[in-house]
């Protein structure tokens, strides 16, 4: 079950505090409030520990416990003893980034870890990669399909590791293209294969020239529904398998591409990179064999914010729309840029990648970047916009969870699912919560427009 806008039931156990502020103004040590050029207020958190202030009704030593884990290495970048203890803990809980290595090779290959520098990190994973690579293509040659396929996921997420969390370094963008070519090469054997497309892109001076993305089909079915997926500033359009497998078992096609200002993205993360995701739109609903007049969308973690803002101006292409993780307005206020710089649920190099994502050279630019991003100064929010599912955990240093109950009061109304635990709140609950209430409604769009 989806629980709607009820953020005080029993799904959602908190609300965040408002209070309101003179002048504006106040200290960094003081609750900060975040006003926009259209005046919406939201709610306050302490930028020297980048805490939301919640009034907690139930599960608060849980909640509690939660945020004390996760600010255990806060505010600084973690040494490659921290590092590793990271690494390791997220391998053993199966979850990102660590979900697509086994327990045996990461804790051989973490071991080897011997510095968290380009050269350094991209020599272990990278050569991790080329061996398994080389096997992938020995079982290739001799005819063993299974194996092939096999070996080729597991050297891209070997390569992928290689470049997280991003490409920063050439030996890194090594990888980088190596998880893109061996990830296809795997999916070509999958019951649902992968089918690499390329569209042209009628981009700006210094932008690309194509778009490319990835589609899965689902078998026996005829024109199925489509939802095209993207993830965040490390996530990219290969880290959409366990999702698309989901809404593959459900009947639905899917498209994977990258987020604006990653991966084979055409464009930087710049205010109107919208742009990159409606050729692709177009593209799917002109296929005889699929139905996708109007798409599902879902954006992770950083790519919620594109998934909000394209349901807000797009609403005729988008029969519904999820932002698991993203922000809206505070996540790019000067305040919540600084608190957020070194959060424990982050490996390392954030800021530079986050960097990297907008186009941004300097710190100054970083900042003066993402705060040109706000839904709130773009005047976008009391639009009226496609059905909006809203998901997040509740710990989030990511992304505050006040943009969460910022886009509830604006426009129109939306769907909330909180879940326990920090940025994106996965649980085993979560992307099946994500997939029932997405494919049900692409899958009954003509009923409900």
């Amino acid at each position: 079950m989806i629980d709607e806008k009820n953020l005080s039931g029993p799904a959602t156990p908190f609300v965040l505090e408002r209070r309101e502020t003179a002048g504006g103004r106040c200290t960094r040590s003081q609750k900060r409030q975040h006003k926009g050029k259209n005046g919406i207020m939201g709610a306050s958190y302490d930028t020297n520990s980048a805490r939301l202030e919640l009034a907690v009704t139930d599960k608060g030593d849980e909640l509690n416990e939660n945020m004390e884990k996760a600010e255990a290495v806060q505010g600084r970048p973690k040494t490659l003893i921290e590092a590793k203890k990271w690494m390791l803990e997220k391998l053993a809980a199966k979850v990102h980034p660590m979900n697509l290595v086994s327990q045996e090779d990461g804790e051989r290959l973490i071991d080897l870890l011997k510095g968290l520098d380009g050269a350094s990190w991209a020599a272990v994973w990278g050569d991790a990669g080329d061996e398994a690579r080389n096997a992938a293509d020995r079982a290739k040659a001799n005819g063993d399909d299974q194996q092939a396929s096999r070996l080729y996921m597991k050297s891209s997420g070997f390569y992928f590791m290689g470049r997280f969390p991003s490409p920063n370094h050439p030996d890194k963008e090594r990888c980088a293209q190596a998880e893109r070519e061996t990830y296809v090469q795997a999916g070509a054997y999958w019951d649902n294969p992968v089918e690499r497309i390329a569209i042209p892109f009628q981009g700006r001076a210094g932008e690309g020239t194509e778009l490319v993305f990835l589609l899965r089909r689902p078998k026996h079915v005829k024109r199925p529904p489509v939802v095209v997926m993207w993830g965040g500033v490390d996530a990219w359009k290969e880290q959409m398998t366990a999702a698309c497998e989901a809404f593959l078992a459900v009947g639905v096609a899917t498209i994977s591409m990258d987020n604006a200002g990653t991966g084979e993205s055409p464009v930087k993360g710049v205010q109107d990179a919208e742009r990159q995701f409606l050729p692709v739109f177009e593209w799917a609903a002109q296929q005889p064999d699929l139905d996708a007049e109007k798409v599902g969308i879902l954006g992770r973690s950083f790519g919620g914010y594109w998934a909000t803002k394209l349901a807000h101006l797009h609403p005729a292409r988008i029969a519904a729309a999820v932002n698991w993780g993203g922000g809206a307005h505070y996540m790019f206020q000067p305040d919540w840029v600084e608190a957020s710089r070194y959060p424990d649920s982050y490996l390392m190099e954030l800021v530079e990648t986050r960097q990297r994502m907008l186009g941004a050279t300097t710190d100054q630019e970083y900042i003066a970047f993402f705060s040109r991003l706000s839904l709130v100064d773009q005047g976008l929010l009391d639009m009226p916009c496609s059905p909006l599912l809203l998901v997040n955990g509740k710990n989030d240093k990511q992304c505050p969870i006040a943009d969460l109950h910022l886009l509830t009061e604006h426009g129109s109304p939306k769907t909330v699912r909180l879940f326990p635990g920090g940025h994106m709140g996965n649980t085993p609950k979560t992307l099946p919560t994500i997939v029932q209430w997405l494919s049900t409604h692409v899958k009954n769009k003509k009923e409900a427009a």
